[in-house]
């Protein structure tokens, strides 16, 4: 496959995003996260979304340069409508807002309501921690197509529903993250699988019918199969919740409501100031007690090690600055139209 560099990523994003008529801040916050999210080992949410959101544009879907309106500003409540403006950069803004607010009250709820696709979640948990922020967040996928079939379902019925939580290192990172869909894979993999011609995961896909299968086309060409809940029903019941808190509570579209073709996320956020309950250094030597307390388990049968969250990106990251971020020939020859 193609191999490019995170300059090279960060190039063609951002000249693809003022191009459709960004400022250069919000073409920057864009390609500094799509390339972000390639380094981190998250191709589902990097250069290859560059398509869709050319065509998210073209269509009225994506607002370039758009301006949230604050639905409500009360105490550690902050409430932002998006509009469907540039997600990477309603989401980052967002969470900026509420780290100023934490840093007021202690804690600060976020709800991001209406947003274009806010990429990997990650990245907000990241910024958050920076600051020495706590950050746990819910969010929702609507305005088109199901695409998760829950416990027990044979249709599909929610978006892939993601989840997030972090908290801050004392060297301005984190020291743990999860970050995750509520599917077993993102449908971003299930895309790139598709684009590669290799077979998702087991245990990852459902067809038309219901059944198992492990060819992506019924989800990513044909729209007839689904992806499935990661841990059977309780990954199920976690992306329900995450639907509820980014709709029942941020007031977010739910799943069920009239699609417009477009990738439209909320999120319901958590940030909590750690300046409040110890310090970064106390939640940070925590958090690492923990790690070791882990680490020192001897490995189960059939693995190399043991891997905690946020191993595996630091890992990628590390690996592709030395070594540059294969881009699949499917995604490179879908940028070329887009960009064009």
């Amino acid at each position: 496959m193609p191999v490019f560099s995170s300059k090279a990523l960060y190039a063609v994003s951002h000249l693809i995003s003022r191009r459709m008529g960004s400022e250069e801040a919000e073409a920057h916050e864009v390609a500094d996260h799509l390339m972000r999210a390639n380094l981190a080992g998250h191709d589902s949410h990097g250069v290859g979304m560059l398509p869709a959101y050319v065509r998210l544009f073209v269509e009225g879907l994506l607002v370039v340069n758009q301006t949230p309106e604050t639905v409500l500003d009360f105490g550690a409540l902050l409430v932002l409508d998006a509009r469907r403006g540039y997600g990477q950069r309603m989401a980052a803004n967002a969470v900026r807002r509420a780290i100023e607010r934490a840093r007021e009250t202690g804690a600060c709820v976020l709800a991001l309501r209406n947003s274009s696709h806010i990429g990997r979640i990650g990245t907000y948990a990241e910024l958050a921690a920076a600051q020495g922020m706590a950050f746990t967040a819910f969010v929702n996928v609507a305005d088109h197509h199901d695409i998760q079939a829950p416990y027990a379902c044979a249709d599909a019925r929610l978006g892939t529903n993601p989840f997030c939580t972090a908290v801050p290192g004392t060297d301005g990172g984190v020291a743990m993250m999860l970050d995750m869909a509520t599917t077993t894979i993102a449908a971003g993999k299930a895309r790139v699988a598709y684009n590669k011609g290799v077979p998702a995961p087991d245990g990852a896909l459902i067809d038309a019918d219901g059944n198992p299968t492990t060819d992506p086309a019924g989800l990513i060409r044909d729209h007839t199969g689904a992806l499935v809940s990661f841990g059977k029903h309780k990954g199920s019941g976690l992306a329900i919740m995450a639907e509820i808190m980014a709709t029942a509570i941020a007031g977010g579209q739910r799943a069920d409501a009239e699609q417009k073709g477009g990738i439209l996320n909320s999120m319901l956020a958590v940030v909590i100031d750690t300046a409040r309950l110890g310090g970064v250094e106390t939640v940070a030597r925590e958090a690492a007690a923990t790690r070791a307390h882990i680490k020192s388990a001897r490995v189960a049968p059939g693995f190399a090690e043991i891997l905690l969250p946020g191993d595996p990106e630091r890992r990628y990251t590390a690996e592709r600055l030395r070594a540059g971020i294969e881009v699949d020939e499917t995604t490179c020859s879908d940028i070329r139209p887009a960009a064009a």
